[in-house]
């Protein structure tokens, strides 16, 4: 087996996968009812595909995404810029990484690559 999607409950589809494509540099893949896929990012990562719901209910279970990043300052000002809000600097086990939010607040972490 292998993880091919991840899916993401969120208000709007459109806005939100605009957001992605930005900052994964992929482009929409389809949509069909209330889902909108993305294609693949180019390394060939699993693929993101955003629900559009009327009330994404607070308290379940929410994805958390870490992001590889060469590097993390550089890519923080991208994402700040096309949306995200910095939620947290972490250091832990030596390693220094940064927890963001997309623009519907679902978090992610850009993580130094390797």
């Amino acid at each position: 087996m292998r993880l091919d999607t991840i899916v993401i409950d969120c208000k709007d589809k459109h806005a939100l996968a605009e957001f992605w494509c930005a900052l994964l540099g992929t482009t929409v893949r389809g949509e069909l009812g209330q889902y909108l896929g993305l294609h693949p990012t180019p390394d060939g990562n699993a693929r993101l595909v955003f629900q559009q719901v009327a009330d994404p209910a607070p308290g379940r279970g929410r994805v958390h995404l870490d992001l590889d990043s060469h590097d993390v300052d550089a890519d923080t000002e991208r994402a700040v810029a096309l949306g995200a809000t910095v939620e947290n600097e972490v250091e832990d086990f030596g390693v220094r990484w940064r927890t963001l939010s997309d623009p519907e607040g679902n978090l992610f972490c850009l993580v130094p690559a390797g």
